[in-house]
């Protein structure tokens, strides 16, 4: 999770460019194109749709949360500012899980790319088909990242900085660009562009089911969020740096998507295989075909920098969470470079267990397609959370300094949030059911699986904060009481309502910053 601290008032000032650059880099993922690539032209109805119902929404309620509420959380201080201690966990627990189930999906993408870097393509995709070769690679590699995250952040930024360019960016350019030449060249294509299969068939209900994962693509939005207080003039700016990061991502996506159903028939899509097929297919019709193993390698560099990378995100903000008195000690430990090993070994033993499914269900594509729609369902959870705090959290303390607010006061909150709410809502029901155009084994045992495994995840957190003790909460904790916890600590908080949550006004928080000294170790 980000580091909710607010910026050094000396800190350099954002330009609305930069932002949008970082959030489109924070978001964009190529390796779930072939997903959408299915749908052919309908798919630039579902990402139009996803942006508005979600990743706009996500987005603007981010930005007044995290400026509303600076302090050390990220959505674990939203929603425990709004609906207390024990949904907090939740809705972090979520976020931490979300990323265990994420890795064996980003990382069967990386091993399907290192099987594509021979020179025999029939051999490549036989190879990336393997389920002992997936799991094989997605172990090796995800405890070597494991491993690396322990040496700390030095040891891997450079690799994430450039593998997030080499992975990405570049490719994505690349796909796009000789994608739409390969189109403008007269060849024929495989989708059909009328304007009429732009929206799709809803009497199909199959189709809506494997493009609810589409809400995921544009999910880590609200991790740069926290930015906005570096930007001048934040309330005209965020939202234009919203406006360009929004675009730019769906329109990547969707150019993305198309280039490569103009390439690969409907019939022939592969979740897995399918993006490094189009690559390999566009650059001999380009004539350049010796550089399509390259690009295998360097979309395998974008999903294993990544990768280093999120190992010890979320990690971090569960340590946070854990010293605040919400994880036994055991959980607290952290190695010379400050990294949480316990925590992390055991998000390691929770990815090399599901990475197990490889090998029990009948297809590699269908094992990534039901953690795929388990991530989402547990990511899900926690947006569910956010948004719905968002709205409370206008009512419950009004007058709380926002330095970015959604425009249109409570009813503006009830429209954005609420959308994104109830879009949420629906992808969330999606995700249950088979997807049809996937050889998924039986559908009751798809949907069982789903449903035990999200009982599972959801109930953890929820044993675990009933189990919680004095004793766990560490003595020299950053972490900040809510705001409920100081109206309980601190009798002489100036308080202008008598409701359970006061209604902080400036002079509120003036007084709270004379008296921070007091406010360690508040929180029981």
């Amino acid at each position: 999770m980000a580091d909710s601290s607010p910026p050094k008032a000396s800190a350099r000032k954002l330009t609305v460019f930069t932002l949008a650059i970082m959030n489109i880099v924070a978001v964009v993922s190529l390796r779930g194109l072939p997903a959408e690539a299915e749908y052919g032209l309908s798919s630039v109805f579902y990402y139009i749709f996803a942006a508005v119902f979600f990743l706009i929404p996500v987005s603007l309620v981010a930005a007044e949360l995290a400026t509303g509420w600076p302090e050390k959380g990220g959505v674990f201080r939203w929603v425990g500012e709004a609906f207390g201690p024990s949904w907090a966990f939740l809705a972090m627990f979520m976020l931490f899980s979300e990323v265990s189930v994420w890795f064996p999906t980003a990382l069967t993408f990386g091993a399907v790319s290192l099987a594509f870097i021979g020179p025999d393509q029939t051999w490549d995709q036989a190879l990336s088909a393997n389920k002992f070769f997936v799991l094989a690679v997605v172990l090796a590699i995800y405890w070597l990242a494991t491993l690396i995250a322990f040496r700390g952040v030095d040891a891997f930024s450079k690799v994430s900085k450039w593998g997030g360019m080499i992975g990405t960016i570049i490719p994505a350019i690349i796909l796009i660009i000789l994608g739409f030449s390969y189109l403008g060249s007269g060849e024929p294509v495989h989708i059909e562009l009328t304007w009429g299969n732009v929206i799709p068939d809803f009497s199909n209900f199959g189709n809506i089911v494997l493009a609810a994962s589409i809400f995921l693509f544009y999910a880590g939005m609200e991790m740069n969020a926290i930015h906005v207080k570096e930007l001048d003039n934040a309330a005209k700016s965020y939202p234009v740096a919203i406006a360009v990061a929004s675009i730019g991502t769906v329109v990547i996506f969707i150019l993305g998507t198309l280039a490569i159903g103009f390439v690969i028939p409907q019939a022939d899509i592969n979740l897995t295989q399918s993006l490094l097929v189009a690559y390999y297919d566009i650059f001999h019709w380009a004539g350049i075909g010796f550089l399509a193993p390259i690009m295998a390698v360097c979309l395998a560099i974008g999903v294993l920098a990544g990768i280093v990378t999120w190992v010890a995100g979320p990690s971090s903000g569960l340590l946070t969470v854990a010293k605040a008195g919400y994880l036994p000690r055991f959980w607290q430990y952290t190695n010379k470079h400050n990294m949480a090993t316990h925590i992390m070994f055991a998000q390691a033993g929770i990815v090399t267990v599901l990475s197990i499914l490889f090998v029990v269900m009948p297809s590699v594509q269908a094992t990534y397609q039901i953690l795929s729609q388990l991530t989402v369902i547990l990511y899900l959870i926690m947006y569910l959370l956010m948004f719905a705090a968002a709205i409370h959290l206008r009512f419950s303390q009004p007058n709380r300094p926002r330095p970015y607010t959604i425009p249109g006061g409570r009813t503006g909150m009830f429209i954005v949030a609420g959308i994104g709410f109830i879009g949420s809502l629906i992808a969330f029901i999606f995700s249950f059911i088979p997807p049809g155009q996937i050889a998924i084994g039986s559908p009751t045992t798809y949907v069982v699986i789903l449903i035990v495994l999200t009982i599972i995840f959801v109930c953890i957190p929820f044993l675990i904060y009933a189990s919680r003790k004095p004793h766990w909460k560490d003595e020299d904790t950053d972490f900040a009481p809510f705001t409920w916890e100081l109206e309980k600590t601190h009798p002489g908080l100036p308080n202008e309502s008598d409701t359970h949550t006061p209604h902080l006004t400036e002079k509120h928080f003036q007084w709270l910053h004379k008296n921070k000294a007091d406010t360690k170790g508040a929180q029981s």
